[in-house]
């Protein structure tokens, strides 16, 4: 990629993180930049966002289950 590409992907990466930020959507800029190199390839966004919050469903329900205390015997 030459320097000119690169600074325009940062740039715009960081316009999105932004965003995302104002938006609350507590996703990081790694996550962001894989969003958006799968839209690029042609991914539904759609299809994307439901798979983001089914994650978050998941990682929800498993902390929640680790952080039960066990029984007392």
């Amino acid at each position: 990629m030459d320097p000119e590409a690169a600074r325009n992907a940062r740039d715009s990466l960081d316009l999105v993180f932004h965003m995302s930020n104002i938006l609350d959507t507590g996703l990081d800029r790694h996550t962001l930049s894989v969003l958006i190199a799968f839209s690029e390839m042609g991914f539904n966004p759609e299809a994307l966002a439901a798979v983001v919050k089914e994650l978050r469903r998941e990682t929800l329900a498993s902390s929640s289950v680790q952080s039960i205390p066990p029984s007392a015997p």
